[in-house]
């Protein structure tokens, strides 16, 4: 939960920090994005936490974008296979086609 700081503020820090979220998705009318960077602006604490967490998100994007190493794939192939098993749209099917029992959707 967030902490009040003893500052004076027309946006307190539980306000800002609860929309920090929606802050960096840019999902903010103009006039609340004005008020909670102005909130940002001067709160250190709050600062703070928005540095970490815009930190964390590029973090999280950059990883996110790491291609899967192909001896990997090679290997959940063979596993799958090895399990008689296709993996497909529609969800698992053996390989001789039958829905496999395992599979709720089949």
């Amino acid at each position: 939960m967030a902490e009040r700081h003893d500052h004076d503020h027309s946006t307190n820090c539980e306000d800002a920090l609860a929309e920090l979220y929606t802050f960096l998705d840019g999902e903010l009318t103009p006039e609340r994005r004005e008020l909670i960077a102005s909130h940002i602006d001067d709160c250190n604490p709050c600062l703070e936490v928005f540095d970490f967490e815009a930190e964390l998100r590029i973090v999280v994007s950059q990883k996110c974008r790491e291609e899967v190493p192909e001896t990997l794939r090679m290997r959940i192939a063979v596993q799958l296979e090895s399990m008689n098993l296709l993996v497909s749209p529609e969800g698992l099917t053996r390989s001789d086609g039958r829905p496999d029992p395992a599979d709720a959707n089949g």
